[in-house]
């Protein structure tokens, strides 16, 4: 059997380890970490759970598609239950927005807003159709390693807009401006601001209107967890808390790798799911074709990073919705600060996640598990000492959350703890302490990402956020199918 080793267990380096074993490449996963799961670590105290993120599950048959080609079933080993609304967007005057792919219900509540809004809707969801036909069904898991391939799709992107930012394609079609932030602010879910990011991304509306919005029964991290025991089952290895610390190589081919414990193991081909910048910078130190990657990597343009507070109270909230959206005053000045400026506003917008209203197990009985998420510059464009401001954020965020929708929030909080660009960094090697890795422009798009397989090293490939296609488990696992195919080929 050919050898693959696959670096990192994130959802990305997993869904690809299971299309390697599945194909008959026998596959090593090494994790840096004590737990799998990357980006979708998780913690566990005083009885609450508490995920890293990410927390929304869309397309699901992707996910499905990973046991399917073992005729096993994604049901045996992950219970996915439905959330709704999907989100329950929230903006300073108290007005409230419940977005969903009910679309009665949805057509409602945009005729609350603005009436004259829901005509243009169902232009918008015609749009969102077609680039999610183009983008997703067509180009999601192809790998684009020359640019001819790039030309071949061009037609198409064209065709749709490519080069207008989302949020100008919404406002083509929304007149209103809070339903103009409703439809646009998807995008920040996978690092990009709404007002430059391309609008091939409105796709991820359709992406949700067929497929739901899911959660895994006891946290995002169960569908890590069952992704590691499907690998495991098809005869996949795991190896955890041992840091690769180098990618050998001899010329142009890859030849193994070394880990932190002094573990070396020889492989056919190897994948990173890692940050992109580390990989190529501090892993393939000793190669000079990756040195050259390395530095034009870094002149790109990486995405923000995030501030999390985790928190866990007493009391059970089943008025508050699963997934909220507190918009601050601002809009696109609040979006200009984070990606251009490199500021840290007075005002912010707030990601609540509180997983107990679907899933009461992510807590002690008669208690709630919440996560306030806030975006923040990355440290290339702020580079402060997060050890300082980390706790004036949380207790300002915390203070938010409080007048906005738990009057007496910080008397019930039971414990609680944040996290940073820096964690980003220490934990996940993550350049710049970027949450998503390159910025999903359109020039930072398909060709022009991180490829799935390198030019130079004919038996090195990478998969997840930095590569194409993206950000999020949708994204990832299908960079995970584009590179498995990739892979698959070359060790024929």
């Amino acid at each position: 059997m050919k050898r693959a080793c696959v670096i990192g267990a994130g959802f990305g380096g997993l869904a690809l380890a299971i299309r390697l074993q599945s194909a008959g490449i026998a596959t090593t996963v090494i994790e840096a970490r004590d737990k799998p799961g990357g980006r979708a670590y998780y913690w566990e105290r005083d009885g609450f759970t508490f995920d890293a993120g990410p927390t929304v599950i869309t397309d699901p048959a992707c996910l499905e598609e990973l046991w399917a080609l073992t005729g096993h079933r994604l049901a045996d080993d992950v219970e996915l239950m439905p959330v709704m609304p999907f989100y329950r967007l929230n903006w300073p005057d108290g007005t409230n927005f419940d977005y969903s792919n009910d679309m009665v219900s949805l057509r409602n509540e945009i005729a609350k807003i603005n009436p004259r809004d829901v005509a243009g809707y169902e232009e918008f969801l015609d749009y969102s159709a077609g680039v999610y036909q183009e983008g997703y069904v067509k180009l999601g898991s192809v790998a684009f390693l020359d640019f001819a391939s790039m030309i071949k799709a061009a037609p198409a992107l064209m065709r749709y807009q490519a080069w207008r930012s989302v949020y100008a394609m919404v406002s083509k079609y929304i007149e209103s401006d809070k339903l103009r932030e409703a439809f646009s602010f998807h995008t920040l879910l996978v690092g990009g601001n709404p007002m430059t990011t391309s609008a091939i991304y409105a796709l991820i509306h359709k992406l949700e209107k067929d497929g739901g919005v899911w959660w895994a029964k006891g946290g995002t991290n169960r569908l890590i967890a069952g992704m590691v025991r499907h690998f495991e089952r098809i005869g996949g290895e795991v190896r955890m808390g041992d840091p690769v610390t180098c990618i050998e190589t001899l010329g142009n081919r890859v030849t193994g790798v070394v880990a932190q414990s002094g573990w070396q193991a020889n492989f056919d081909a190897v994948a990173s799911n890692g940050d992109i910048v580390h990989t190529y910078r501090d892993l393939m130190r000793d190669n000079a074709s990756a040195a050259r990657r390395a530095k034009a990597l870094t002149k790109k343009k990486f995405s923000p990073s995030l501030f999390v507070v985790h928190f866990g109270v007493t009391g059970t909230w089943p008025g508050i919705a699963h997934h909220m959206i507190l918009f601050g005053p601002r809009y696109k000045g609040l979006l200009d600060d984070i990606y251009t400026y490199g500021v840290l506003p007075q005002d912010f917008s707030i990601y609540l996640h509180h997983p107990t209203v679907t899933d009461p197990s992510m807590a002690p009985e008669g208690m709630s598990t919440f996560y306030a998420l806030v975006p923040v510059a990355n440290t290339g464009k702020l580079p402060v000492d997060w050890a300082e401001i980390g706790p004036i954020l949380e207790k300002r965020v915390l203070d938010e959350v409080e007048r906005r929708l738990i009057p007496d929030l910080h008397s019930r909080i039971v414990t609680k703890f944040h996290y940073t660009p820096a964690d980003f960094t220490g934990d996940l090697s993550a350049h710049l302490g970027s949450a998503f890795s390159l910025e999903p422009l359109l020039m930072q798009s398909a060709y022009f990402r991180a490829h799935n397989r390198d030019e130079a090293i004919g038996n090195m490939y990478l998969v997840g956020a930095g590569t194409h296609p993206g950000a999020g488990i949708p994204g990832v696992v299908g960079s995970a199918k584009a590179t498995a195919k990739l892979m698959v080929e070359d060790l024929a």
